[in-house]
């Protein structure tokens, strides 16, 4: 079969041949309709993931819409190393069937990166109630930029979204976030934005420097009580892998860092929610913008750096 596939770490990924997944216990075979080249996807493929198999040849991709032997539309993953998702023939444990009139290739490009944000919304509103005050790190990427949609979605009463791009911020704007453009002073940038009021939850999918700046910003003064309760969730480590947490934020505030991804998320969560933002991303609710490549241009996907996501797809 074809399938996109790297040699060794760092390397763009090429169609090529490869043989069909073997089958396992309790799998399904499946045709590719779809697969996204998430972020995930690229660091998996560089070894640079904490899940990383780290054996080259292998195919790339962690999940996929494909069609199942009887003809429906199935959002699916796990896939079993060196075989990844994107490839004409997938076996998969099974998965989810989309919504009638779904959009495949939508769902393709949004799924995985529509869960890393509403997997901590759904867990927080769930502990407080209601969502008051939402900070996102990263607003600008498509992550942040579906956190934005969801966190709104969830009844935030008010969402704050920082980021570079201001092109980009003023689509997050459109979905009801007050922007905010990272310059010279990130941290006097971000206090702004936040005009005095503590975050309930803080979706950081760029972490680094950013981190830092948030953290600054975030510090307060005085020996009174905390009045905040605020859960710093990190998603994502674009902006570089490592931030130092100041010692006085953590003594001074009610904080708590945590993160959320593929090992600390629950099965069950991710099983419970997934089915939710598929239907999200059915209803338009969650808008997301893609651009799809055949398998023989995997690697022109791969380079792809508009503000959609690329998706693979058969032919």
């Amino acid at each position: 079969m074809k399938a996109a596939l790297v040699t060794e770490p760092g390397a763009t990924p090429v169609c090529g041949d490869f043989p069909d997944p073997e089958p396992f216990e309790g799998s399904a075979e499946f045709e590719l309709v779809g697969a996204g080249i998430h972020q995930v996807v690229r660091s998996l493929a560089a070894g640079r993931h904490y899940g990383s198999a780290g054996s080259y040849p292998q195919v790339v991709g962690v999940d996929a819409v494909a069609r199942r032997a009887d003809g429906a539309l199935v959002y699916t993953g796990f896939t079993r190393a060196p075989w990844g998702t994107m490839a004409e023939r997938l076996a998969t444990p099974g998965g989810f069937e989309l919504p009638d009139g779904a959009d495949p290739l939508a769902v393709a490009a949004g799924a995985n990166p529509g869960m890393a944000g509403y997997l901590p919304l759904r867990a927080r509103r769930a502990e407080l109630g209601a969502l008051g005050t939402v900070l996102v790190l990263g607003a600008t990427g498509m992550s942040g930029r579906m956190a934005v949609q969801a966190a709104r979605q969830l009844g935030a009463a008010r969402v704050v979204g920082v980021g570079r791009d201001r092109e980009r911020l003023e689509q997050v704007a459109s979905y009801g976030a007050v922007p905010v453009v990272l310059g010279d002073d990130p941290a006097g940038a971000i206090r702004a934005g936040l005009d005095g009021a503590a975050p309930d939850l803080v979706l950081d999918f760029v972490w680094g420097g950013v981190a830092e700046a948030a953290f600054d910003a975030l510090g307060r003064t005085g020996l009174d009580e905390d009045s905040a309760d605020i859960t710093y969730t990190q998603i994502g480590a674009l902006a570089g892998p490592d931030a130092a947490v100041p010692s006085t934020l953590l003594r001074s505030r009610r904080i708590r860092i945590v993160g959320s991804g593929a090992g600390s998320a629950t099965q069950e969560a991710i099983m419970t929610a997934l089915p939710e933002v598929i239907g999200l991303i059915a209803s338009g609710v969650l808008t997301v913008p893609y651009r799809s490549f055949s398998l023989g241009e995997v690697d022109r996907a791969w380079a792809h750096a508009g503000g959609e996501r690329a998706v693979v797809v058969p032919g």
